[in-house]
């Protein structure tokens, strides 16, 4: 596997905006057991392996004291490809060449997912490298920071949505082994399986 590399290489960007229509409040505020809110867990993570962390937020969404920089969307509720613009631009301006990216619900995330993720996107040079696990995972995966631009465009042209970028970019995918389905009924959220496979 290729080294990862440093820090000040690989920002992070965390979409906090999403409303859980299923759980009928904010899904970033939601707490876990031991580890504060979904948002502070996924910021803690990210935060080892990158810097800066950004937060992508709603506007007016209330979120707890964070390790991080919250950047926020000028509307609510128009999808997460305008709330990834806002966190790659965020992550260009900062001088970073690639983001990992996340939604805050993945509980299983490790710093050995990124690890993994951005290795491949050195190894083959790709816009965007995302894990597979039978199911596009649009929402979890390393991106290059210019897509900003690209993705600028893909709003002005009326899209909303991720596949409008990620089908139309150099995409790689990691395949993940053995899924496992997850307590909320999502496929796999259980990234660190990631591991076993893709090397």
């Amino acid at each position: 596997m290729a080294a990862a590399t440093g820090p000040a290489s690989l920002a992070g960007v965390v979409l906090a905006g999403g409303a859980s229509l299923r759980a009928g409040r904010d899904k970033a505020v939601k707490p876990i057991a031991g580890s504060g809110t979904q948002v502070e867990n996924v910021v803690s993570v990210i935060g080892q392996r990158c810097q800066p962390v950004f937060v992508v937020a709603a506007p007016g969404q209330a979120l707890p004291k964070l390790s991080a920089e919250v950047v926020r969307d000028d509307v609510r509720g128009l999808g997460p490809l305008l709330a990834t613009a806002r966190g790659l631009h965020a992550a260009a301006t900062a001088g970073a060449e690639r983001a990992f990216l996340s939604v805050v619900d993945v509980p299983f995330l490790t710093p050995d997912l990124i690890d993994v993720l951005l290795a491949r996107a050195i190894e083959v040079d790709a816009d965007v490298v995302l894990p597979w696990d039978g199911t596009n995972r649009y929402l979890v995966g390393v991106y290059r920071t210019a897509l900003a631009a690209k993705i600028d465009e893909l709003i002005a042209a009326g899209e909303r949505n991720m596949p409008a970028l990620v089908d139309h970019v150099d995409t790689q995918r990691v395949v993940i082994s053995e899924p496992h389905p997850s307590s909320n009924g999502k496929a796999p959220t259980g990234l660190r399986r990631l591991l076993a496979a893709g090397r």
